[in-house]
């Protein structure tokens, strides 16, 4: 069996943790199965780049970061666009033909299973992996990366503590995730964050600006504010992205953070800084947490495979591993509930989500 392997879109911890579970199952379980690494996600089956992979070439990777084969990102709304007569999707299948590969593993996010469905409408045998620190996938409780992220995003806002104490500032630590607040959620919460704004829940300057007067007023120094990347003021909830852009830089904003930021500072006289953590969130060795859950993904992943389950992706549901057909998760967002037991448990607490009367 000669099974082709990739990585696409960002990169995250524990990436080389699946590929390692994943190709330990095959070659205890698969007959004479053949392993190629394809370079760069889609990019490198699109030029046909890739090698034959060696059982060695697995190991000692168990704990370190990145991918040994490489990610590129793919837009999926250019794969069915035709340059020069051919189309990325054309090129793939082709070059899936010309390896002559039995099946197709593709590890990545909301993108890259977006375009394993069009591979798979092609025909191709394909079988994904939920990869992506936003937690964002469809059908899945889990997906891997995201503990690993969750951990420095919340030793971001342990470090900034200390320094806003000591400064008595208000500290805004803006976290990745521009359509989900996932991240946003567990680090804000695990961070000790008094304020933690989600893409889901448009936020209100005001009662922001309010909640960080009252801690002033109470004696608290200062106030430590998670928000996502994504995060939105109610005035522009309703906007498309490009609207919102354009809104912003009419005042000169790049980020709702930085407006966020500087209204603060104007409203509430409090000082403001704003500390973004960005790659290393996806940076670094994967966490102990991670690292299991890759190790039973990727082994289910081989399963799978060996079983000609094909098209779909693994999934984690409750204490179950599991899998779902591509076609039926590809293109749909799991978004936070607003009745999520974090979100209530934050309430509970005094945390303000900015939305409050």
């Amino acid at each position: 069996m000669k099974i082709g392997i990739l990585t696409s879109g960002g990169d995250c911890p524990a990436l080389n943790a699946v590929i390692r579970g994943f190709a330990k199952y095959v070659y205890q379980n698969v007959k004479d199965a053949e392993i190629y690494g394809i370079a760069d996600g889609y990019g490198g089956l699109i030029a046909g780049e890739y090698k034959k992979m060696r059982p060695e070439d697995f190991s000692g990777i168990l704990n370190v970061g990145g991918t040994i084969l490489g990610t590129s990102r793919q837009p999926f709304k250019k794969m069915t666009v035709e340059e020069n007569n051919s189309t990325k999707i054309e090129k793939m299948k082709k070059n899936y033909k010309k390896m002559g590969l039995d099946c197709l593993v593709c590890l990545g996010g909301a993108g890259t299973h977006k375009s394993a469905g069009l591979l798979c409408a092609e025909g191709l045998n394909v079988i994904g992996l939920p990869k992506t620190i936003d937690n964002d996938i469809f059908g899945t409780d889990v997906t891997f990366g995201f503990y690993s992220a969750v951990d420095v995003a919340t030793e971001c806002i342990d470090r900034v503590h200390t320094t806003a104490a000591s400064h008595g500032r208000t500290m805004l630590v803006e976290i990745m995730g521009n359509k989900v607040g996932w991240l946003t959620l567990y680090a804000g919460l695990a961070g000790g964050a008094d304020i933690i704004l989600l893409p889901e829940i448009p936020f209100d300057t005001d009662v922001v600006c309010k909640k960080v007067r009252e801690r002033a007023e109470a004696g608290k120094a200062f106030s430590i504010i998670a928000i996502a990347e994504g995060a939105v003021q109610t005035s522009e909830a309703g906007l498309k992205k490009k609207e919102r852009a354009a809104l912003r830089a009419q005042t000169g904003d790049v980020t709702a953070t930085n407006r966020l930021a500087r209204d603060i500072n104007a409203r509430a006289g409090v000082e403001t800084r704003v500390v973004v953590p960005g790659h290393l969130q996806r940076g670094g060795n994967p966490s102990a947490l991670d690292r299991a859950l890759s190790t039973e993904v990727g082994a289910y992943a081989g399963y799978l495979c060996k079983e000609g389950l094909f098209g779909t992706t693994v999934a984690i549901r409750g204490e179950k591993i599991t899998h779902n057909k591509i076609a039926d998760i590809a293109g749909k967002t799991k978004w936070v509930p607003l009745d999520h037991p974090m979100i209530e448990a934050g309430r509970r607490i005094g945390v303000s989500f900015g939305d409050e009367n």
